[in-house]
């Protein structure tokens, strides 16, 4: 009897553990909602929420490119600055039209993400060499193009970046619906299994005769262009182009959104839901921190502790 009881103590400890990977960012967001609900003085208002949705909507698109760069076992840290390109890329054929500039865009960021892609799968750099390298070069480049803050005066844009449909800003369901169609991708499609068998074992999956190099400059060349997304509509509701200030850190915060939710920084795994709570998780701490008149060092304080506790949860997942 006491022998089961003592082999049970280890099987409860590891149920927890895996429904706290599983499950703990759900319950980390429903936390931090109830807390705000009872401690945050005007915060159950539809204007605060649709504040809160549009302001995590960027992020959400950009964690969705890191969500599939780290399944593959590597990392995309140009993301903020293929934002900070975009935007002066738009400024800089606005004249075009608004559809021309978005599209120059994202072609943009596609190309930055085939430069990455390229460098990774046909000529061995490493992921965070490689994207550091692009980072640090989009950046000055987008500073350039644009050297100082630019107001962005058009109809298309200024709707695109506060219209609505039934209340839901366009930010917010285009953010959504890239969600969906990135996790239909990876879990319903060869591509997203090429991917995450890549990411579970790079030397396996050439042994397999799996199209390696291909998948991974798509992953990049798919991250390039949500960034590229995202800068578009952080520029749209802005209304203006900053290249020297947009997507700052931005690289951190997807980063802290995809390990929060729970894809694992080894690769061959992807949780898109958990990727977007991640993303949600963080701008519910940090608005929760601003609106109780907390200084910024403690919402990045909060941050590296977040990010320790689930790192630390994908290790004892990694022992079992």
């Amino acid at each position: 009897m006491t022998q089961l009881a003592l082999r049970g103590v280890p099987l409860d400890r590891a149920r927890v553990l895996r429904l706290l990977q599983d499950y703990g960012v759900y319950a980390g967001v429903l936390a931090l909602l109830l807390a705000n609900v009872l401690l945050t003085p005007h915060f159950v208002s539809a204007e605060n929420f649709r504040t809160q949705a549009v302001q995590v909507a960027p992020v959400i698109i950009v964690a969705l490119g890191m969500a599939l760069a780290i399944g593959s076992e590597g990392v995309d840290l140009s993301v903020g600055s293929v934002m900070a390109l975009s935007t002066s890329l738009i400024s800089l054929y606005l004249g075009y039209g608004p559809v021309a500039a978005i599209l120059v865009a994202v072609l943009g960021g596609m190309l930055v993400g085939l430069a990455n892609g390229s460098l990774i799968a046909f000529i061995g750099v490493q992921p965070i060499v490689a994207t550091l390298a692009l980072m640090v070069a989009c950046r000055g480049l987008a500073n350039v193009f644009l050297p100082q803050l630019k107001d962005v005066r058009d109809p298309t844009m200024a709707s695109l970046g506060s219209g609505s449909v039934l209340g839901i800003p366009y930010l917010v369901l285009i953010a959504v619906a890239l969600a969906l169609l990135v996790a239909f991708t990876v879990k319903r499609t060869t591509f997203g299994r090429q991917l995450l068998a890549i990411g579970d074992s790079r030397p396996a999956a050439q042994l397999a005769g799996l199209p390696v190099r291909r998948v991974l400059v798509v992953v990049y060349v798919v991250s390039g262009a949500l960034a590229a997304i995202a800068g578009v509509l952080a520029t749209a509701r802005l209304t203006a182009s900053d290249p020297t200030s947009l997507g700052t850190l931005m690289e951190l915060s997807a980063i802290t959104a995809v390990v929060v939710g729970g894809t694992p920084l080894s690769g061959g795994r992807v949780r898109i839901g958990g990727t977007v709570a991640g993303a949600v998780l963080i701008q519910l701490l940090t608005a929760t921190l601003i609106k109780h008149d907390l200084p910024p060092s403690w919402t990045q304080i909060a941050q590296a502790v977040v990010i320790v506790a689930a790192v630390y949860a994908a290790r004892e997942r990694g022992r079992r």
